[in-house]
């Protein structure tokens, strides 16, 4: 897992698509720090933060070479006349959230912490970062606590604004995932040694914005991903499941139960079939029906 890379900052609204126009030119874009500063108009330590965060959210990946070669999926909505080649839909913000949060290789360590493990509803910084000691501790990594708390300040500015309402998304400093509001101030309490601190949660309430076909395409990236050989997923799996699309979206059981009883509904067009239970529903594949597709995600109305 990844601890550091993103030189504590956050990936900034006009990064993406910058990079993405830039990678398409030459897919040595990246590999000469000097070059890249004068063509993306970035600091050295920007230049390094955005290929890190290039790579994260699953526009590319690296060759041997070290170039960077970009995936269907950043082609297919970054490119000129792709799906959203300006981030204007915010189903690309919850995409790229899911690149973000579900990746199984080179994950993010405070991702993959605070949406599967983490137990409680809440939490402040100072309890976040003393978790991220504890669990580096047992995985026998030395982190300083300085490398550790830089890595939770990505995470927290990732979703979290403290911008004014003046102040345009594209002209701020912060980066486009604040803007499926994922992670929540709820108010402040008091902590060890009597400073108060932030409490955040992650918002649990319903998500119209991802609709049927989103889910459907996280869900057929997880199984296929983490249950390659599974015939059937049950609603606990789906729900619970590290990097699940019930952990990553934030989705309490109620919800994902209702959006997988939809697929129960005759003659759905939706690629799974969901066999309701009293114990414990079941999802399989639906015969013959097409698989979840990206270009499915943006033909449905939001």
């Amino acid at each position: 897992m990844k601890f550091s890379g993103h030189e504590t900052f956050v990936c900034r609204f006009a990064w993406l698509p910058k990079a993405f126009r830039a990678l398409t030119r030459d897919v040595g874009a990246f590999t000469d720090d000097e070059a890249a500063m004068a063509e993306l108009g970035l600091g050295k330590n920007m230049v390094r933060s955005l290929r890190f965060w290039v790579e994260a959210m699953g526009l590319a990946v690296p060759s041997p070479s070290r170039s960077l070669v970009l995936t269907d999926f950043a082609r297919a909505v970054f490119a000129d006349g792709g799906f959203d080649p300006y981030l204007e839909d915010i189903r690309s913000l919850w995409l790229l959230h899911w690149n973000l949060s579900s990746r199984s290789e080179g994950s993010l360590f405070a991702w993959r912490f605070l949406l599967n493990q983490w137990p409680y509803p809440e939490f402040t910084r100072s309890e976040a970062l003393a978790a991220f000691a504890r669990e580096s501790a047992q995985l026998g990594l030395s982190h300083s606590t300085v490398t550790l708390s830089q890595h939770l300040d990505a995470f927290l500015h990732t979703y979290y604004s403290a911008r004014s309402a003046e102040v345009a998304v594209e002209d701020s400093l912060e980066g486009p995932l604040v803007e499926i509001e994922f992670l929540q101030k709820l108010g402040e309490r008091k902590v060890d040694g009597g400073r108060w601190e932030t409490v955040y949660a992650f918002r649990r309430e319903p998500k119209p914005e991802i609709t049927a076909a989103l889910f459907d395409y996280c869900l057929e990236a997880f199984w296929c991903g983490s249950r390659p050989d599974e015939e059937t997923l049950t609603l606990r799996e789906i729900t619970l499941a590290t990097c699940s699309p019930g952990r990553i979206f934030g989705l309490s059981e109620e919800d994902v139960r209702a959006r997988l009883e939809a697929c129960a509904v005759p003659n759905s067009n939706r690629p799974f079939s969901y066999q309701p239970s009293a114990v414990q529903g079941l999802l399989s594949r639906r015969k013959f029906a097409s698989r979840a597709t990206l270009a499915a995600v943006y033909e449905e109305e939001s």
